[in-house]
Protein backbone atom coordinates (compact mmCIF):
# COMPACT_ATOMS: atom_id res chain seq x y z
CA UNK A 1 0.00 0.00 0.00
CA UNK A 2 1.25 3.21 -1.16
CA UNK A 3 1.60 5.91 1.99
CA UNK A 4 2.64 10.23 1.45
CA UNK A 5 5.66 9.08 3.31
CA UNK A 6 6.58 5.82 0.71
CA UNK A 7 5.57 8.04 -2.48
CA UNK A 8 8.30 10.84 -1.72
CA UNK A 9 10.85 8.45 -0.55
CA UNK A 10 10.47 7.05 -3.78
CA UNK A 11 10.12 10.34 -5.56
CA UNK A 12 13.68 11.10 -3.40
CA UNK A 13 15.25 7.87 -4.34
CA UNK A 14 14.20 6.91 -8.21
CA UNK A 15 16.34 9.37 -9.74
CA UNK A 16 19.28 7.66 -7.72
CA UNK A 17 18.60 4.17 -8.56
CA UNK A 18 18.17 4.52 -12.31
CA UNK A 19 21.49 7.27 -12.34
CA UNK A 20 23.40 3.33 -10.78
CA UNK A 21 21.44 1.93 -13.66
CA UNK A 22 19.24 -0.15 -11.56
CA UNK A 23 15.54 -0.04 -11.69
CA UNK A 24 13.88 0.44 -8.41
CA UNK A 25 11.08 -2.40 -7.44
CA UNK A 26 10.21 -2.02 -4.47
CA UNK A 27 10.78 0.42 -1.07
CA UNK A 28 9.23 -1.12 1.98
CA UNK A 29 9.04 0.79 5.80
CA UNK A 30 8.47 -0.41 9.15
CA UNK A 31 9.79 -0.61 12.45
CA UNK A 32 12.10 -2.03 13.66
CA UNK A 33 11.69 -1.94 17.86
CA UNK A 34 12.36 1.86 18.35
CA UNK A 35 13.49 2.17 14.80
CA UNK A 36 12.37 2.57 11.64
CA UNK A 37 13.40 -0.09 8.93
CA UNK A 38 13.83 1.43 5.06
CA UNK A 39 14.68 -1.47 2.81
CA UNK A 40 14.94 -0.76 -1.20
CA UNK A 41 15.03 -3.29 -3.68
CA UNK A 42 16.51 -3.01 -6.63
CA UNK A 43 17.14 -4.80 -10.00
CA UNK A 44 18.61 -4.89 -13.53
CA UNK A 45 18.82 -6.47 -16.33
CA UNK A 46 22.17 -7.93 -15.48
CA UNK A 47 21.63 -9.09 -11.31
CA UNK A 48 22.51 -6.78 -8.81
CA UNK A 49 26.15 -7.17 -7.60
CA UNK A 50 26.82 -6.03 -3.85
CA UNK A 51 29.26 -3.56 -4.51
CA UNK A 52 25.82 -1.59 -6.32
CA UNK A 53 23.63 -2.27 -3.17
CA UNK A 54 26.82 -0.69 -1.29
CA UNK A 55 27.34 2.42 -3.20
CA UNK A 56 23.64 2.58 -4.12
CA UNK A 57 23.47 2.26 -0.13
CA UNK A 58 25.75 5.06 0.22
CA UNK A 59 24.40 7.46 -1.91
CA UNK A 60 20.60 6.54 -0.84
CA UNK A 61 21.54 7.24 3.02
CA UNK A 62 23.64 10.65 2.01
CA UNK A 63 20.51 11.68 0.16
CA UNK A 64 18.21 10.55 3.08
CA UNK A 65 20.21 12.61 5.33
CA UNK A 66 20.31 15.57 4.09
CA UNK A 67 16.47 15.53 3.43
CA UNK A 68 13.79 15.11 6.23
CA UNK A 69 12.68 12.27 4.11
CA UNK A 70 13.15 9.56 7.41
CA UNK A 71 11.76 12.30 9.69
CA UNK A 72 14.05 12.66 13.21
CA UNK A 73 14.36 9.54 14.43
CA UNK A 74 16.26 7.01 13.63
CA UNK A 75 16.17 4.45 11.05
CA UNK A 76 18.20 1.10 9.77
CA UNK A 77 18.79 1.66 5.58
CA UNK A 78 19.17 -1.45 3.63
CA UNK A 79 19.26 -2.09 -0.31
CA UNK A 80 18.82 -5.56 -1.92
CA UNK A 81 17.84 -7.63 -4.49
CA UNK A 82 14.64 -8.89 -4.87
CA UNK A 83 15.95 -12.40 -4.19
CA UNK A 84 15.19 -15.41 -6.20
CA UNK A 85 11.52 -15.96 -5.28
CA UNK A 86 9.44 -12.71 -5.57
CA UNK A 87 6.61 -12.31 -7.86
CA UNK A 88 6.81 -11.87 -11.31
CA UNK A 89 4.61 -8.68 -11.82
CA UNK A 90 5.73 -6.86 -14.44
CA UNK A 91 6.57 -6.87 -18.08
CA UNK A 92 10.57 -6.68 -17.44
CA UNK A 93 10.05 -9.45 -14.79
CA UNK A 94 9.13 -12.05 -17.27
CA UNK A 95 11.75 -10.57 -19.73
CA UNK A 96 14.53 -10.88 -17.30
CA UNK A 97 13.28 -14.36 -16.44
CA UNK A 98 13.13 -15.99 -19.78
CA UNK A 99 14.72 -19.34 -20.00
CA UNK A 100 13.88 -19.64 -16.22
CA UNK A 101 11.84 -22.54 -14.94
CA UNK A 102 8.41 -21.04 -13.65
CA UNK A 103 5.19 -21.57 -11.66
CA UNK A 104 2.03 -19.76 -13.04
CA UNK A 105 -1.27 -19.72 -11.37
CA UNK A 106 -3.87 -19.06 -14.35
CA UNK A 107 -7.11 -17.40 -13.84
CA UNK A 108 -10.55 -18.69 -14.62
CA UNK A 109 -11.05 -16.14 -17.76
CA UNK A 110 -8.08 -17.85 -19.39
CA UNK A 111 -9.01 -19.91 -22.92
CA UNK A 112 -7.81 -23.28 -20.89
CA UNK A 113 -9.00 -21.98 -17.56
CA UNK A 114 -7.99 -21.86 -14.13
CA UNK A 115 -5.23 -23.78 -12.71
CA UNK A 116 -1.33 -24.29 -11.88
CA UNK A 117 1.21 -24.68 -14.81
CA UNK A 118 4.63 -25.21 -14.54
CA UNK A 119 6.72 -23.93 -17.31
CA UNK A 120 9.87 -22.73 -19.35
CA UNK A 121 9.66 -19.08 -20.48
CA UNK A 122 10.99 -19.06 -24.16
CA UNK A 123 10.04 -15.85 -25.12
CA UNK A 124 8.16 -12.58 -24.43
CA UNK A 125 6.30 -9.97 -26.19
CA UNK A 126 3.50 -7.32 -25.39
CA UNK A 127 0.68 -9.65 -25.21
CA UNK A 128 2.09 -12.18 -23.48
CA UNK A 129 4.47 -15.55 -23.18
CA UNK A 130 5.41 -18.56 -25.14
CA UNK A 131 6.58 -21.37 -22.91
CA UNK A 132 7.64 -24.99 -22.76
CA UNK A 133 5.72 -27.33 -20.77
CA UNK A 134 8.20 -30.37 -20.03
CA UNK A 135 6.94 -33.59 -21.07
CA UNK A 136 6.01 -36.14 -18.11
CA UNK A 137 6.71 -40.13 -18.08
CA UNK A 138 8.73 -39.93 -21.52
CA UNK A 139 6.73 -37.78 -23.36
CA UNK A 140 8.38 -34.49 -24.97
CA UNK A 141 8.15 -31.33 -24.38
CA UNK A 142 5.58 -29.03 -25.92
CA UNK A 143 5.00 -25.23 -26.24
CA UNK A 144 2.02 -23.43 -25.44
CA UNK A 145 0.90 -19.55 -25.54
CA UNK A 146 0.24 -17.68 -22.21
CA UNK A 147 -1.79 -14.13 -22.20
CA UNK A 148 -0.77 -11.73 -19.93
CA UNK A 149 -4.32 -11.72 -18.99
CA UNK A 150 -4.56 -15.26 -18.27
CA UNK A 151 -1.89 -14.92 -15.25
CA UNK A 152 -2.95 -15.11 -11.91
CA UNK A 153 0.21 -15.30 -10.07
CA UNK A 154 4.22 -16.34 -11.06
CA UNK A 155 6.98 -16.96 -9.48
CA UNK A 156 10.15 -18.41 -10.57
CA UNK A 157 10.86 -22.15 -9.66
CA UNK A 158 13.96 -22.36 -7.82
CA UNK A 159 16.24 -25.15 -9.95
CA UNK A 160 19.43 -26.67 -8.60
CA UNK A 161 20.72 -28.52 -11.66
CA UNK A 162 19.77 -25.69 -14.30
CA UNK A 163 22.40 -25.25 -16.87
CA UNK A 164 23.82 -22.19 -17.16
CA UNK A 165 23.71 -20.18 -20.29
CA UNK A 166 27.04 -20.91 -20.96
CA UNK A 167 26.97 -24.28 -20.63
CA UNK A 168 24.21 -24.40 -22.68
CA UNK A 169 25.90 -22.16 -25.62
CA UNK A 170 29.04 -24.60 -25.51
Amino acid sequence: MSTPQSDRLRELLEPLVAAQGLDLEEIELSRAGKRRMLRIIVDSDEGVELDACAELSRIAGEKLDETDAMGDGEYVLEVSSPGADRPLTQHRHYVRATGRLVKFQLSAEGEKGAGELVARILGVDDEGLDVEVPGVKGRKATTRRIGFGDIARARVEIEFNRKDKKEEEA
